[in-house]
């Protein structure tokens, strides 16, 4: 066994070393740091050697000093290469072949392998490099440790390596409490993640993830493929602007906006995007959906100054994302199913290959958003993470009217750096060519069913209500009228679909009905004609903050405690009534 190994004499060359062990019995476990896992199926893979320059000036030293000594022979020896006729030549061997003297074996050996390479001086670099660690380790863990590693660690539950290793000790102490001698020795805990380390990466996220997971994880995807027809390949991000909005009257700071856009592939136009204050999610992305997949005749007319149309719309046959938490929801695989072709998830840390999206994040900041001047505010609490050095502020009005006719007038207008392609010329030939699919009608509707922001609400008699605006119609009171709530009680639940750029109307599904109908917004106002979720949630917080900035805190803390002490104060309820 290999503690009985004797260690290799000074006139033992690393080749009969190596020879010598190679004849030993030892298990291949015996002499791994890390345990056989359990059988497997075997893959025949091609393998590439590196060339000469990847190996050390010491090694490339002694493969041409062994290939010294075959040239040498090979010019004295007129017979074959065996120990009778290679031991009287290496017993007198020149004084210009440096290092020790091989044995003949040893050499014969070298001579073998250079001409079963077609004579490739490779064949005699030493290969230490490939050796492992002769000296045992723990040899007889290796139950143990497989056990650990398919009870605890191979699991849904994604137990921690530091839990699974306690785990791993406890079954080898238990063990040895029944043993009088062999005792086993359980491995330390770096050595423990490093076996874990060396496991079959896509095994364990199938164990782990699951096997949907895995396969997206692990799942190839080539160098960037140019497309063939507009939606043919659509790329979507989210990225935070370097800009703090304003309220247009009030001219309170309302924060950070976050940019979801997506770029079509094939004529490097923007289809859509969504701006919010929150960090991007699946809200997000469906609202930017909605916004590229419809038509948005509707642009002009909000924005007048736009002089060119944004003809933009249409079914995305492969969607690119990357893999962020927000793209991994299952509810927006299950919408994107029905309404785009496949998703494509991008490898994390391979931003070139999605390149297109990363590159407009970068114009909108160059061209864009550089051009606006920053501002510093007087009241430091406003402030935050603001820096006027590097962030530009604007109003919320200005700036989305700015956005929009920035994107549809200029972006789309001009050529890229080579001058080979301009968007919107692409965008029309392409539409020329392969017309892509358009939601109108009750497609549309059945995409905003789709994609819209599902909620569920309370029916009442006033409606449905969301964020403040209420719903109603006749047809919906009539369904309240005759829809028994579920499990007896008083208030009957509905699911709400919302249309993230117009508020003006929702769609509520009718349970008992199974379909959903169109609701208009109550409102005398004319205030949700045309309003978008972004301009709602602004005007908002807009209200929120007003309301904070004129709370006098001190005068209500005082009022309270003067109300306080003097109920206290006043013992009328104290007092017994004289006889």
């Amino acid at each position: 066994m290999m503690a009985d190994q004797k260690p290799p004499s000074q006139g033992l060359f690393e080749d009969e070393f190596v020879r010598e062990i190679a004849s030993d019995s030892v298990l291949r476990n015996e002499i791994s740091d890390v345990p056989s896992p359990p059988p497997s199926e075997c893959i025949n893979r091609r393998k590439i050697e590196g060339s000469l320059d990847t190996y050390s000036q010491e090694e490339l030293d002694e493969a041409f000093r062994r290939l010294s000594y075959i040239k040498w022979i090979q010019k004295s020896n007129k017979a074959g290469w065996t120990e009778k006729n290679l031991n009287p030549l290496l017993a007198k061997v020149p004084e210009h072949l440096k290092g020790p003297v091989p044995k003949w074996r040893t050499i014969a050996e070298w001579r073998s392998s250079y001409e079963k390479a077609g004579r490739s001086v490779e064949a005699l670099v030493p290969q230490h490099r490939k050796k492992g660690n002769r000296n045992q380790k723990v040899v007889n863990d290796s139950v143990y440790y497989w056990k650990a590693v398919e009870e605890k660690y191979m699991r849904k539950e994604r137990m921690s390596i530091a839990r699974v290793y306690r785990y791993y000790v406890d079954l080898i102490t238990i063990t040895n409490k029944n043993l009088v001698e062999g005792r086993i020795k359980p491995i330390s805990k770096r050595a423990f993640y490093d076996r874990i380390n060396k496991l079959p990466p896509y095994k364990v996220a199938v164990a782990r993830y699951g096997k949907n997971y895995a396969d997206r994880h692990f799942r190839e995807v080539g160098v960037h493929v140019p497309s063939t027809r507009v939606l043919e390949r659509v790329e979507i991000d989210h990225t935070p602007l370097n800009l703090i909005l304003l309220d247009d009257e009030l001219h309170i700071p309302l924060g950070r906006p976050y940019l979801t856009a997506l770029i079509d592939s094939y004529s490097r136009c923007i289809v859509g995007f969504y701006i919010g204050y929150r960090e991007p999610s699946y809200d997000a992305v469906r609202k930017a959906l909605l916004n590229a997949m419809l038509r948005k005749e509707w642009v002009k007319n909000k924005y007048p100054a736009i002089k060119k149309d944004w003809p933009c719309s249409g079914k995305i046959e492969v969607l690119v994302v990357d893999n962020g938490a927000e793209f991994w929801s299952k509810d927006l695989e299950d919408a994107c199913n029905a309404v785009v072709g496949d998703v494509q998830y991008n490898p994390v840390a391979r931003p070139w290959l999605k390149p297109l999206i990363e590159r407009f994040f970068s114009t909108v900041n160059q061209k864009l958003l550089n051009s606006i001047p920053g501002k510093t505010f007087s009241n430091v609490v406003q402030l935050k993470d603001y820096k006027p050095e590097q962030d530009a502020v604007m109003r919320v009005s200005t700036f989305m009217e700015v956005f929009h006719k920035w994107i549809i007038d200029e972006y789309h207008f001009e050529p890229d750096e080579r001058e080979t392609r301009i968007p919107i010329w692409t965008w029309n030939d392409g539409v020329a060519m392969y017309p892509p699919i358009q939601y109108d009608g009750l497609m549309s509707d059945r995409l905003i069913i789709e994609l819209g922001m599902v909620r569920e609400r309370t029916l009442r008699k006033t409606g449905v209500q969301f964020l403040g605006i209420y719903y109603s119609s006749p047809e919906l009171s009539e369904y309240r009228k005759n829809a028994p709530s579920s499990g007896g009680k008083e208030n009957l639940k509905v699911k709400v679909k919302i249309n993230p750029s117009n508020l003006s109307c929702v769609y509520v599904y009718l349970d008992k009905e199974g379909r959903y109908i169109r609701v208009p917004s109550v409102d005398s106002t004319g205030y949700t004609e045309g309003l978008t979720l972004f301009q709602h949630q602004t005007n908002r917080r807009v209200a929120r903050l007003l309301t904070r900035s004129r709370l006098e805190l001190e005068h209500l803390a005082e009022t309270r405690a003067f109300i306080d002490k003097r109920i206290k104060d006043d013992d009328f309820w104290g007092r017994k009534t004289k006889a």
